[in-house]
């Protein structure tokens, strides 16, 4: 089955929204085969369906002096932060082209980055109750998904090089007892993004099953099996 891969860099939380709408669209009527946004979006906290307000310990009228924007969403979860260094995900997958199962969705996303964590060297669970991958008590990758007519919608937030700082004026994702982690504070060091990418292009394609299809920001597109390096 393919997937395609579209590496967009740098993307306003506005933007990514309609071009995941479009997605949606073009998926549900059978125009576009499985599709994997990936990128990076300026500092923006999203709200999502469940989301509780007490959870922004930051003025609204504030967030402005931080370079951050606010938005509400119809995807799953609390709150939580999306900046500079951090690879966010939108998989627009048919689940009726693999399984009818939102948990296994939920599931088949965190083996993807058990995966990834093990390709740096770390240890990374699940946590009961609590979706996202986590090292210790810190959530490394956290996760909120849409669906809709088994089409799916948001993703996930993988914590590379972010800046962690910003978790300071949230509880992220409405869970106070527990904290957050980036690949760098866990590694001691930055990691490049590109190979970070690699790595969970890797994963999905293992777990999904998928044949991967990259396309390039000049519309050139290639099919490529992404090789993982030692750490």
């Amino acid at each position: 089955m393919l997937c395609r891969v579209q590496q967009l860099g740098v993307v306003d939380y506005g933007e990514g929204l309609r071009l995941q709408q479009d997605l949606v669209a073009q998926r549900k009527a059978g125009a576009i085969p499985d599709t994997l946004l990936l990128l990076e979006h300026p500092h923006v906290y999203t709200l999502g369906r469940n989301a509780q307000r007490e959870n922004l310990l930051i003025r609204e009228d504030h967030l402005a002096a931080l370079g951050a924007q606010l938005f509400e969403t119809d995807r799953g979860g609390d709150i939580t932060y999306h900046g500079p260094g951090q690879l966010v995900g939108y998989p627009v997958f048919d689940l009726t082209q693999h399984r009818r199962d939102i948990a296994w969705f939920m599931r088949s996303l965190e083996e993807v980055f058990i995966g990834v964590a093990r390709d740096f060297g770390i240890e990374a669970v699940r946590l009961k109750g609590c979706p996202g991958v986590w090292v210790g008590n810190d959530k490394l990758v956290a996760m909120g998904v849409h669906i809709s007519r088994w089409v799916t919608s948001h993703g996930f937030a993988f914590n590379v090089n972010t800046d962690l700082g910003y978790f300071d004026y949230i509880v992220p994702c409405g869970l106070r007892d527990k904290g957050v982690t980036s690949l760098a504070k866990l590694l001691g060091r930055p990691v490049e993004m590109d190979r970070a990418t690699g790595c969970v292009i890797e994963r999905i394609e293992e777990v999904f099953g998928f044949a991967m299809q990259i396309e390039r920001s000049k519309g050139e597109s290639r099919k490529l099996k992404v090789g993982i390096s030692p750490s």
